[in-house]
């Protein structure tokens, strides 16, 4: 270690605070919701069908099997309607709404069978799912179980991007309830944060296109580079020397 001068040398540098976008998610078509009805009273508990001695209602389709992604087997994906069918309740749409407003609902419909100081809801997103497809070195479908999670942490998830990807073209589909649109981001611009896309939607796709360098067949970086044109060379002079 070395006595520097601060002045001279700060020990470390640091940028000015920004405020990350809280945009509200609205539950779209293929989501998966995790809902959850807590109740204490035995004759409630009966009435949704709980063993004796449970004080909690789980709300799962019946005949789920252990193992796979826990939220998409024991939660609710909504339907093409954007409909979900609970015990008792029937179908409730939760299209278009966001996990407060979904609760809401449900305890709305729950009212007309419970009081309301007998029942607690409990409704969130089963996880955040999207895609990671080109230049990144694990392409494939992910689940992170968590209510959110970064675009850093996303490609961090998809083993990051390799060294030909364009990293200030980052391509991001992302659904809507109207449809599906087509967003290319800049990963090297702070203000990335601040934005809409800073974190990651259930049912985002992100693909990652290759730089030129890569389009044109050659190298990786400036030692594979330099390798293949010597090889290339080298062939060329071969069948030159062999038509001579």
């Amino acid at each position: 270690m070395q006595d520097r001068s601060e002045e001279d040398n700060p020990l470390f540098t640091e940028s000015e605070f920004v405020a990350n976008s809280n945009a509200d998610y609205f539950l779209q078509y293929n989501d998966v919701v995790d809902i959850n009805v807590s109740t204490t009273s035995p004759e409630l508990n009966e009435i949704f069908g709980i063993a004796a001695g449970d004080q909690s209602l789980r709300m799962t389709p019946q005949g789920a099997q252990d193992g796979g992604d826990i939220f998409f087997i024991n939660g609710y994906t909504l339907d093409e309607n954007g409909m979900v069918e609970l015990p008792l309740l029937g179908e409730i749409k939760l299209l278009g709404l966001t996990t407060k407003q979904a609760q809401a609902q449900i305890e709305s419909e729950l009212k007309a069978y419970v009081n309301k100081e007998d029942f607690f809801v409990r409704v969130r997103l089963g996880g955040v799912r999207f895609s990671a497809l080109g230049e990144f070195n694990k392409n494939g479908n992910y689940t992170i179980l968590q209510n959110r999670i970064s675009i850093f942490q996303a490609i961090a998830h998809a083993g990051d991007l390799t060294t030909t990807a364009k990293r200030d073209q980052l391509v991001l589909m992302r659904q809507y309830p109207e449809g599906t649109k087509t967003f290319r981001i800049d990963l090297t611009d702070e203000r990335l944060i601040a934005s809409e896309f800073y974190f990651i939607r259930p049912n985002d796709m992100l693909y990652a296109e290759p730089m030129k360098i890569r389009e044109l067949g050659t190298g990786v970086n400036f030692v594979q580079t330099f390798q293949l044109a010597v090889t290339t060379l080298s062939a060329v002079l071969l069948v030159l020397n062999a038509i001579k």
